[in-house]
């Protein structure tokens, strides 16, 4: 069905991952390309500067290297960790990579997501191709 599926996964790496990759490789065409990637949240500013050197690119490796964990030995699975805002950055490495399918966990919805919403609300809304949000 689909060329190039994203499973964005929250830096605390979801209880609901193993779902979200075995029905993306049910949705996957033969051959097709599987992206892991999970959003570090940036560092604004006026904290980074009091940070030690090289402390974001630090949280990016250790943010690798558990979802290699989780993941175990998903040899179909390409994992990718960014900096950035969740919501927006999805998106936006789902349009610049040709993604056509997001697939991705979503918690069941509470007062506050209709005042703040939730990456997944954010994705659902504003995704240029298919998104399979699972409960």
């Amino acid at each position: 069905m689909y060329k190039n599926i994203l499973i964005p996964i929250a830096v605390d790496h979801d209880p609901n991952t193993a779902a979200a990759l075995r029905v993306a490789r049910a949705l996957a065409d033969e051959g097709g390309r599987i992206t892991a990637l999970s959003v570090v949240e940036a560092i604004p500013g006026y904290v980074a500067q009091q940070l030690p050197e090289g402390q974001m690119e630090k949280n990016i490796r250790l943010v690798s290297e558990g979802l290699k964990e989780d993941l175990g030995a998903a040899a179909d699975v390409e994992i990718v960790v960014v900096a950035g805002h969740s919501g927006r950055t999805i998106l936006d490495w789902a349009e610049e990579h040709g993604v056509d399918c997001i697939v991705m966990a979503s918690h069941r919805p509470d007062l506050s997501n209709y005042f703040l919403g939730s990456t997944a609300s954010r994705v659902v809304r504003h995704a240029q191709c298919a998104v399979h949000v699972l409960r």
